[in-house]
Formats: structure tokens, C-alpha cells, sequence
């Protein structure tokens, strides 16, 4: 057991950045440490991706130190340019305020916000009553254009165009950073990667602003051993919301993860010990399963519960045993199914997301309807392939659904 979480959050990889390495380490060591994340409020749940970050507040938490999550019912309003190549959607004040509510939610399944332990915090608070004038002479002469253009997040948008509107961003995320200092006695934001540049501009700022010194640190984002950020499906996104997706399929995401993936995502997602973790580090082929199945149970465990973990794991284990049979498997009503192509069924269901991919997925092999190869595109629903089970396609390996006409 380490004595100082920052040696625990470097050792299973969460580390990207750090401002100033040691200093953040001796203080994580000698101080409780007052930290904070942003969530931006842009839809009514969060994903995989924030998961990771309430891992990190989980561990800092475990240490005494204590998380703000800041919700941004300010910064909502405007949108982050950062990893994105278009604009954000406008929101509503009521649409906003609902995500804020549904995200303390979710945050409570991993994070303790008894007696203090951790507080919320919306940055609608100081944001919404700024004076424009005043903020521009007090905070905006702190900011070098020159030197903002040169961040990466602004950068990759230069060149399709940036409104003046997100431009202001890095500003306000600055701002944020100077209250929560002020107003709570923050000294570390913590955030993604692609957060670097908005958190230097807040270190700056308090430097300018209150000589205060105050520090940053960002995480691996988490992406998959070909570089791309996991967390999405054929569906979309995997949601934390189980009405967006439920606990079945939230757990067989996690027994899907790539073979190349699964130790990563133990040692980021979950908090069983390293030692265990090194030991599975050995494992191949089969084995390599079991892994799975483990980090499965227990990313499900710490976002929806013990209860629905377990069920999960049980319809997965039954699934498997019965070739696909499971009462509480993942199943979609199509009470006009019989007649239609195999390439609409499967758009219906969700089982892919074009008829491009449905026909792929037929041509190299990787659909069965109750247990037999679908091999032509063009392949019409017949009645007869309705048992009392109803009908039962998998994709791939892995992926069982069951079809039923009402």
C-alpha cells in the first residue's frame, strides 16, 4: 500500500501531465488537498470517459483529499472547442440545470458527498452575473492572444473556423479555477488531456491575479491499443444512465474490451490491487477471459451496483451456456418482423448502425439466426424462425439478440 496516492494513480498509468511533478506529489503527501474536475452539462449523463475521472476523485478521495465536481451551468452555455471539429448544440437554462442533477446522480455511485467529504459546485454560481466590461479589464488582459492561438485545442479548430464565442472558453475555464481557489482553497485541477491548455491558463491566471500557486494534472485518456477513445459502440455512447444503457449491456461492453485492452483497462477503471492485476498481466488466450469477465464485473459493480452487476454477469453466464437463451437477455420487439430483409431487422435492433455494416457483417460470415449462417443479404424473416424463445441472432462471437414479434 502506498502512503501517497500520487504514487498510486502514476503507478496504474492515470498520470499524463503534471505541471510541477514534485511539488504536486509532496504536497498530495503532507496536505489534505482540496481538487477539482469540471463536467460540462451536454447531455443528461455521463459516459465511460468521465468514469475515468471519477475513478481518479475516488482514489484522491481514499487518500483525505477532497473533490469538487464542478458542473458547468456557466460554461455549459458556451461549449468546449477542445477534441471537437464543429460547434456545440445551444441549451437551455432548464435543459442544463436537469443534466447537473441527473450528473450528482451518478457521481454519487462513486464518489462520498457525506458531511463535505466531497461538494458540487455549479460554475453558473460566479459565471452568469459577470459584467462583461469589467471582467474583460480585470481578466481578459491576462490572456495573450498570441500565445492562446498556439494551444492545441484551438489549434486543430483554426483552421474550420472558430467563433469568438469559444474563443472566450479557455477564459472562463481560467476564471473557474480563480473562484474555486478563492471561494474553497483549491490548489489542483485535474482533468483529461485535452484539458492541458485550459488548465495553464487557470495556473497562470491565479499566479497573476493572487500570486497564488496553484498546480494541474491531466489523465490518459481512455483510448484503445490503436489509439482510438473507447467508450463508443454501433449504438453510440456507453452511458452511465441504465435507461440509455442498461446493465447488461453496459457489463458485455467491458467482456467485449480487445485482448490487448483488458489489463489497461483494470489498472485505469477499477481498484483492485496491482499485485492481482500483475498476475493477470501474465495470462493469454483463455485465460485472458477470465480478465475480462473481472473487469466487467467490476466497472458494472461501481457504476450501477452489486445487485444489477450480478444479474448481469448471471444473463451473460446463461446466455453463453444455452447458446444464446437468456429470459432478461437483450431483446427487441418488431411485431412486423416477418417478411422484412435480415438488413432492416438488424438496423431495427440496433444491431449495427447502416445496412453498409449489416451487409459486411454478412459477407464475411459473422451472423447467425438460431444457430445458422445468415450467408445472403438479401435473406427474408420467415415465420418459422419464431420459436418460444423467440428469435435469436448473434453477430460476431460474442453479441447475442433476441428478436420477438410482440
Amino acid at each position: 500500500m502506498h502512503n501517497n496516492v500520487f504514487d498510486v494513480l502514476k503507478e496504474r498509468g492515470l498520470i499524463a501531465q503534471t505541471t510541477h511533478e514534485d511539488e504536486i506529489r509532496e504536497l498530495l503527501g503532507k496536505e489534505k488537498v482540496t481538487f477539482y474536475i469540471g463536467f460540462d452539462p451536454t447531455a443528461d449523463s455521463l459516459h465511460v470517459g468521465h468514469f475515468l475521472q471519477m475513478v481518479v476523485m475516488r482514489h484522491m478521495q481514499n487518500y483525505g483529499h477532497r473533490p469538487i465536481a464542478l458542473v458547468g451551468g456557466g460554461t455549459g452555455y458556451i461549449g468546449d472547442p477542445s477534441g471537437r471539429t464543429d460547434m456545440r448544440q445551444m441549451m437551455t437554462p432548464e435543459i442544463i440545470q436537469h443534466n447537473c442533477e441527473c450528473f450528482k446522480k451518478q457521481l454519487s455511485s462513486v464518489i462520498d458527498f457525506s458531511d463535505d467529504k466531497a461538494i458540487m459546485v455549479n460554475n453558473a454560481d460566479w459565471l452568469l452575473d459577470l459584467n462583461y466590461i469589467e471582467f474583460l479589464r480585470d481578466i481578459g488582459s491576462c490572456f495573450s492572444v498570441n500565445q492562446m492561438l498556439t494551444a492545441e485545442c484551438f489549434k486543430q479548430r483554426l483552421e474550420k473556423g472558430l467563433s469568438f464565442l469559444e474563443f472566450n472558453y479557455m477564459l472562463m475555464q481560467s476564471y473557474d479555477f480563480l473562484m474555486l481557489s478563492r471561494k474553497y482553497g483549491c490548489k489542483l485541477e485535474l482533468g483529461g488531456d485535452d484539458q492541458w491548455s485550459n488548465i495553464l491558463g487557470g495556473i497562470d491566471l491565479c499566479r497573476r491575479k493572487d500570486r497564488n500557486q496553484v498546480y494541474g494534472m491531466t489523465f490518459t485518456l481512455l483510448t484503445n491499443s490503436e489509439g482510438k477513445k473507447m467508450g463508443k459502440t454501433a449504438k453510440g455512447a456507453v452511458w452511465l444512465d441504465p435507461k440509455k444503457v442498461s446493465p447488461y449491456e453496459f457489463y458485455q461492453y467491458w467482456v467485449n474490451v480487445h485482448d490487448d485492452d483488458v489489463i489497461k483497462c483494470l489498472k485505469l477503471l477499477t481498484f483492485i490491487p496491482m499485485d492481482e492485476i500483475r498476475e493477470m498481466e501474465k495470462w493469454d488466450g483463455q485465460e485472458l477471459n477470465a480478465a475480462k469477465r473481472r473487469l466487467a464485473y467490476e466497472v458494472t459493480k461501481l457504476v450501477h451496483g452489486e445487485e444489477e452487476a450480478e444479474k448481469a454477469k448471471r444473463v451473460s453466464e446463461e446466455v453463453f451456456a444455452k447458446g444464446g437463451v437468456s429470459a432478461e437477455m437483450p431483446t427487441t420487439v418488431i411485431p412486423d418482423a416477418v417478411g422484412k430483409g435480415v438488413l432492416d431487422v438488424l438496423l431495427e435492433a440496433k444491431l449495427v448502425s447502416s445496412k453498409g455494416e449489416a451487409r459486411r457483417l454478412i459477407q464475411q460470415n459473422g451472423l447467425s439466426i438460431n444457430d445458422n449462417k445468415v450467408t445472403d443479404p438479401a435473406f427474408v424473416i420467415t415465420e418459422d424462425l419464431f420459436g418460444d424463445d423467440g428469435m435469436i441472432i448473434k453477430k460476431g462471437k460474442k453479441i447475442y439478440h433476441r428478436i420477438l414479434l410482440k
